[in-house]
């Protein structure tokens, strides 16, 4: 335990080097505060992306022929509806609207609100609304992106779609999505599957893919072996699949993020290697003086070991703190666009705070025990020479 000489020396080291300690935390806060910010909107937005795929049907079956996603017949969800261990199979309409002023595309997606077997969390917005008052014209629910976009070109509550045989149809604005689903909804459209189903251009006794629901996980390779075998013109995706996805994508991006900050702090750990060995060659006396005085080698090390560990720490938590406040206060712009998209409509979805100890402990490692073996190489190497020598 060290006495209190000892904490009071530490501290008069501490100050009478600030000068050179300050711009040496407030790189290092910067560096941390750029990775840990990276580091926390992925895992806010992969906790976002699983809490979704858990609602998510077990498979979803598309035709699939050379290479492109065809119309699936309705025939088939009555189909897979007789297989032991289906518990539904039903049929969906969705697809992208094109909107040219923008650029931009909307996702529409038709539900059948007398279907009970629908989505649990579009079950959950079905709940929320008047279904006979909704299906008495031809309402829509919109995401906030969607909205932003209607605001902006001043479509007062409504929208003329323009079907593929270039009629209109004009759909009114019901209501909008929660916030809290904005960063799955922010360019969705929802309206009654026959709807969509005319908008998109699709034929009445057609789908864009069926989804199927297998209550008992332990069946889920024995049905899906007797979806192969009951057409081979189809692709079949299975949740984990899509889970799988969307994880190779994230651990791709931070990757990136993750490289250049390595390539960074190599670059920043080089410069201060070169920082402390001209200080401390520019210094060298004061720890002959301290080896004089009494220290020992080790004793010297401990002291600058322990003066920089302060230092790291303090960046680190600097760092962090910047961070968490830039990502779930200001709600990361920039970084969030990076991995949410920003080639259609920007996504201004509420990042939810996730914590993650062992990405605090990732940065911790990656960060503050390089920074100390910098600093300690040039201490180690004036404290093994005789103190004579270095005060010549």
């Amino acid at each position: 335990m060290p006495n209190r000489e000892y904490l009071n020396f530490l501290v008069a080291l501490l100050f009478k080097y600030r000068a050179k300690h300050i711009w040496i935390i407030v790189i290092s806060s910067l560096l941390v505060a750029i990775i840990a910010s990276t580091l926390f909107v992925i895992s806010s937005i992969k906790k976002d992306i699983n809490l979704t795929l858990g609602s998510q049907s077990d498979f979803v079956v598309q035709k699939y022929k050379a290479g492109k996603v065809l119309d699936i017949p309705i025939k088939w969800a009555e189909e897979f509806n007789e297989i032991n261990g289906v518990k539904s199979a039903s049929p969906r309409v969705y697809g992208m609207h094109f909107y040219e002023p923008s650029e931009t595309y909307f996702m529409i997606v038709g539900v059948d609100f007398f279907d009970t077997s629908v989505e649990k969390n579009l079950q959950k917005l079905v709940d929320k609304i008047d279904v006979s008052e909704f299906l008495s014209r031809n309402n829509m629910i919109i995401g906030n992106g969607v909205k932003k976009l209607f605001d902006f070109y001043e479509y007062k509550g409504k929208y003329n779609f323009r079907p593929p045989d270039r009629s209109i149809k004009k759909v009114f604005v019901y209501g909008e999505f929660d916030k809290e689903s904005q960063i799955i909804t922010n360019d969705m459209i929802v309206m009654d599957i026959n709807l969509a189903r005319e908008i998109l251009g699709l034929k009445d006794d057609y789908a864009t893919d069926i989804a199927i629901e297998v209550p008992n996980p332990l069946e889920l390779e024995m049905i899906k072996s007797k979806l192969i075998v009951s057409h081979f013109d189809m692709r079949i995706i299975s949740k984990d699949d899509i889970a799988k996805y969307y994880e190779n994508l994230f651990n791709y991006k931070g990757g990136v993020f993750l490289a250049l900050y390595i390539l960074s702090l190599i670059t920043f750990l080089l410069i201060l290697y070169q920082r402390y060995s001209t200080v401390i060659h520019s210094d060298a006396k004061e720890i002959a003086i301290l080896r004089t005085s009494g220290f020992k080698i080790s004793d010297v090390i401990w002291l600058k070991l322990s003066e920089n560990f302060i230092i790291s720490v303090s960046s680190y938590m600097i760092g962090v703190i910047v961070a968490y406040f830039y990502v779930y206060i200001l709600n990361a712009p920039l970084i969030k666009e990076i991995f949410l998209g920003f080639n259609n409509l920007s996504n201004n979805a509420i990042l939810s705070p996730s914590i993650d100890l062992s990405i605090l402990l990732l940065v911790f490692l990656i960060f503050v025990i390089p920074f100390m073996l910098v600093v300690v190489v040039p201490v180690w190497r004036i404290s093994i020479r005789e103190p004579v020598e270095v005060m010549r």
